[in-house]
């Protein structure tokens, strides 16, 4: 009697035998690394097909290109086009936002483009440059280089700022480590994000009132400094000019999103918008009246820029922080975006190949003259909606942009500053997603805060400083999930034999002489001492709790290990103290369908022993009808009787 022996338990939890440690280990990084299994293709193939499959995998083109229709390629020459017609624009003023010459942004809509086509898994990403992307380049290398006295030396590194982003996203995609972008948490790009287009529309006002002097800050309060201390220099032109393209550009953007259909007229607004600046400006001579224009771009295509990259600059780790922070940027807007558009069409893009089609489109994009490019939501939005079948709609833009290269740039010569800041301003305010804070602040205020901490750190501080708090927040998110992790006291549901969480349910009833707690995480060193120090605090709380209520007093600890995935030597330690404490107090430590690599551990530090095999089961329920029976055919204190038996076992 006082031992489990009398207790039939049907069944008992098994220890999983040992595995070597090199096959343990390649399990390990599998997992880690490999989830999606890429390797699966290869199985039980030809060497001549494992290579033909190999180089399908890295250049998706070759593997869907065989396949392709004529159905299909009508369908990507009339969203190749339509991109087209907002690529030009966009590539103009984003080029000017990131303080280089406007023909870079039309040559980075040409290269890059063809690279991704080849090498992108995504049918819908329309790659190109991105607003956040090119006020980053501003305000970081524009503190090293002056874009004004230093032009050459700046786009020297901008383009290696460019190049360095492009290896780091093809390193991540090529070591598989694409997870490490999963830490911008999507509250921290919404909030990220809206205060960076905030910042972008501010920024533009530049161009709106036809200033000539501007603050290279990018914070609210400098930026409003620097506009109304020159009131004096406001153009009272530029002001009615651009406020008539913005309201244009909304227009048609309300109409667009009120009928799917016309999603052309969103789509050709801005080139329509360029077009018809440019002859009013060249019919009224405005320009002689305090319009500014883009004056003389180059004709021809992309010069080759390798010889450009400074490798050997005084700048270089101010580049290579750069390359680095819109790396991250462009690979999280792209591959988000991928992502959406994806599921609309029900098909899956590979995240990894995903990274390695960006970073080298965008180091092949540095040798020739391109600055960084990614999947932006609007462009990528108007190919998606253009009836895009395939990533050959990039290569139509292409052509399009080719095409304008060589024969259209002087057209561009009187294309007002103002209608470029209309078009940015446009494209901005979609990035301001109120709709989803608003959806976040209803359904996790702390998710909330990492959405405001974010925003407010853009436009109070800076691009920068917005990054770090928002990746800071986000990862002492994840560290409180770790280190403290929930405890939660079990109950019986009436009438079953089913145990859950009294705060969810409160029809769920203590069962007597039993403190059941449920661990909902991995017990790493992280949060072991947190657990220890709240499991005895649950224990007090119970036999208090009992005291007070003049209950049957608490007899057995059971903690459910359900949810405990893994566990550690910290945890292990954790383990042996509890046991420890929970003998002292003179109860009984009963564990609950511990999972494989608990068991694993448990068994190998002989922890097993010490709490005894019979005091392991494989569910709450068993556990808790092996205690009730101790409870009811004992009159005895079932500790005292089991220290004992475990002296008879020393």
């Amino acid at each position: 009697m006082g031992t489990t022996g009398d207790y039939e338990c049907p069944r008992r939890v098994a220890v999983t035998p040992s595995k070597p440690f090199l096959k343990s280990l390649q399990t390990s990084l599998k997992e880690t690394f490999f989830p999606d299994d890429p390797f699966r293709q290869f199985k039980n193939q030809p060497t001549s097909k494992k290579f033909l499959l190999g180089f399908q995998y890295f250049v998706p083109i070759l593997e869907w290109a065989p396949r392709y229709t004529f159905d299909f390629f009508k369908a990507d020459l009339i969203a190749g086009i339509t991109i087209a017609s907002l690529a030009v624009p966009q590539g103009i003023s984003y080029a000017s936002l990131a303080s280089i010459p406007p023909i870079i942004g039309l040559y980075s809509s040409f290269v890059p483009p063809l690279i991704y086509a080849m090498l992108g898994s995504s049918k819908d990403i329309a790659v190109g440059t991105v607003a956040v992307a090119s006020l980053l380049i501003s305000s970081m290398l524009g503190k090293e280089v002056s874009p004004t006295e230093n032009p050459k030396q700046y786009v020297q590194l901008v383009f290696t700022a460019t190049f360095f982003a492009g290896v780091f996203q093809a390193s991540l995609g090529i070591l598989r480590l694409g997870f490490i972008v999963d830490f911008l948490s999507h509250a921290t790009i919404v909030g990220f994000m809206g205060g960076a287009a905030t910042i972008v529309c501010l920024q533009q006002l530049k161009g709106m009132l036809g200033l000539v002097h501007f603050t290279r800050e990018t914070d609210l309060v400098s930026v409003m400094h620097s506009v109304f201390g020159q009131i004096h220099q406001w153009r009272w032109e530029s002001a009615v000019l651009g406020c008539c393209f913005l309201f244009f550009l909304l227009l048609t953007r309300y109409f667009s999103k009120r009928k799917a259909a016309f999603f052309w007229i969103n789509a050709l607004a801005p080139l329509t918008s360029v077009i018809l600046g440019s002859l009013l400006v060249y019919l009224t001579h405005a320009e002689k009246h305090g319009v500014q224009v883009i004056g003389h771009l180059k004709e021809g295509l992309n010069p080759p820029s390798a010889s450009e990259l400074s490798f050997g600059s005084p700048h270089l780790m101010a580049a290579i922080k750069t390359g680095i922070i819109i790396g991250i940027i462009g690979l999280a807007e792209g591959i988000a975006v991928g992502r959406t558009f994806a599921m609309f069409k029900n098909y899956h893009i590979d995240g990894n190949k995903e990274m390695i089609a960006f970073g080298m489109m965008n180091i092949a994009g540095s040798c020739t003259s391109c600055y960084l490019t990614s999947g932006p939501f609007s462009r990528t939005a108007v190919n998606f909606n253009a009836g895009s079948k395939s990533a050959v709609s990039n290569i139509v833009m292409a052509t399009a942009v080719m095409f304008t290269l060589l024969f259209l740039t002087p057209l561009f010569h009187y294309t007002p500053l103002v209608v470029l800041s209309s078009i940015i301003i446009s494209a901005m305010l979609g990035l301001l997603d109120y709709e989803a804070a608003i959806h976040l602040s209803k359904i996790d205020k702390f998710d909330f805060f990492i959405c405001l901490g974010a925003y407010l750190g853009v436009v109070l501080g800076s691009v920068e400083i917005g990054l770090v708090i928002a990746i800071t927040v986000s990862l002492l998110r994840i560290l409180l999930f770790v280190a403290r992790p929930r405890t939660i006291v079990l109950g019986n549901i009436p009438n079953s034999g089913i145990y859950r969480s009294m705060d969810q349910y409160p029809i769920a009833n203590n069962v007597p002489g039993i403190l059941i707690l449920q661990i909902n995480a991995p017990v790493y060193f992280a949060n072991a001492s947190y657990l220890r120090e709240r499991i005895s605090r649950w224990i007090y709380d119970e036999e208090d709790r009992l005291k007070s209520a003049g209950e049957t007093s608490l007899h057995y600890v059971l903690l459910d290990l359900s949810a405990v995935g893994s566990i550690d030597t910290s945890g292990i330690s954790m383990l042996e103290e509890v046991k420890k404490n929970v003998d002292r107090r003179g109860l009984k430590l009963v564990l609950a369908n511990p999972q494989s690599e608990v068991m694993k551990k448990l068994d190998k530090s002989k922890l097993i022993d010490l709490i005894g095999q019979e005091w392991i089961y494989l569910t709450v329920g068993e556990a808790v009808a092996a205690c009730n029976f101790m409870l009811h055919t004992c009159k005895s204190n079932p500790v005292a009787v089991d220290y004992n038996a475990q002296d008879n076992n020393v």
